[in-house]
């Protein structure tokens, strides 16, 4: 193995030259700094990280915590992440908790174990004490979801707006049974939907309880469950509106399956706007979100704070606004519609 001596040797200059050279100290010139570095290239030299965390150097690593990789929300989250912290010299490491405390809290030790500079984390329902004590000990940034007890800063999603945009549009073209599919108020981001869903619907009088269907964000079967019991109601709606990325995936599908012609039979708004969803049909009018744009900002503004390294990180918030793109799976209702459609979607329901 190639060490800080070999460097040094090639040089003619001490290892402790050698060694600040690596570390940017300023004591040493930006000329010998170069040398040291194209030598290191050189002859592959491979700095010890262990040796560094064990002298408490931090490592250049950042942890990033997200409860489902399998999730094009994530993983776009991820990349974009990814790409803005490298320009600083940074990386990325991912780990999935899919949403249980105890891999959380497993995930957050491991990662301090190594010494990474910080974290960014979207936190899970309920974070455990534990879990809460050690984050609040290294630099951290929450993502998407807002958890109180860790306070300290957040980037996210208006996504009260992003339902009442979906509800508003429905409304706009006569619909007035309009159902949900989305997580539960556990969430932050949950409420945060379900109260924009619901204030749309209560000022236009016609929110109903039995047309809100909650349940786990990462759950694949979740959406099409849900979709099959609003169907099988004796007044089901015509128009859905979704509160996620994976629901609106199974909802899709499930649509697909009971070969329900949308939007003739129903409308649906979508969650995110994946490429995947504009090909279906004519099109998923859906709500837009600017993901990479927010994980961006969040990686710009992790990078400024591990730069000025304050005594104590500033409460910081930003919320990002999503967008509606109108396509072709939602239609105005006519006087007509309603009563022959439902009709045909619940004998399919029942029949699965």
């Amino acid at each position: 193995m190639v060490t800080i001596k070999d460097i040094a040797a090639r040089l003619k200059v001490s290892a402790s030259t050698v060694g600040r050279a690596l570390a940017d100290d300023p004591r040493i010139s930006g000329a010998m700094k170069q040398k040291v570095h194209e030598v290191a290239n050189e002859i592959g030299y491979v700095a010890n990280r262990a040796a560094r965390m064990m002298r408490g150097v931090s490592s250049n690593l950042v942890g990033l915590i997200v409860p489902d990789i399998r999730n094009n929300f994530y993983s776009t989250i991820a990349h974009a992440l990814s790409k803005c912290l490298e320009q600083d010299g940074f990386q990325l490491t991912l780990s999935e908790t899919d949403d249980d405390r105890a891999v959380e809290l497993r995930h957050v030790r491991e990662l301090i174990s190594a010494n990474v500079a910080g974290m960014i984390l979207v936190p899970s329902a309920k974070l455990l004490p534990e879990t809460v004590r050690l984050l609040k000990s290294m630099p951290h940034i929450q993502l998407l979801r807002e958890q109180s007890s860790l306070g300290g800063q957040w980037f996210g999603l208006d996504d009260s707006k992003s339902l009442a945009l979906a509800v508003e549009h429905l409304l706009q073209l006569g619909h007035r049974r309009i159902a949900y599919i989305g997580p539960s108020e556990e969430l932050s981001t949950g409420a945060s939907r379900l109260k924009g869903y619901r204030d749309e619907l209560k000022a236009a009088h016609r929110w109903d309880a039995q047309l809100e269907m909650c349940g786990s964000p990462s759950d694949a079967d979740f959406g099409r469950d849900a979709l099959r019991r609003l169907l099988a109601l004796p007044k089901p709606p015509t128009g859905v509106v979704l509160g996620g990325v994976q629901h609106t995936h199974s909802v899709v599908d499930e649509c697909i399956a009971l070969g329900i012609r949308v939007p003739d039979e129903l409308s649906i708004v979508g969650y995110g706007d994946e490429a995947g969803f504009r090909w279906w049909g004519a099109g998923l009018t859906t709500i837009s979100l600017p993901v990479s744009e927010l994980a961006t900002a969040c990686g710009l503004w992790f990078l400024h704070q591990l730069r000025q390294r304050p005594a104590a990180m500033p409460r910081y918030r930003s919320v990002s606004s999503p967008t509606l793109l109108v396509r072709g799976t939602t239609r105005a209702l006519t006087p007509s519609s309603p009563a022959a459609a439902p009709k045909r979607t619940r004998a399919r329901a029942a029949a699965t």
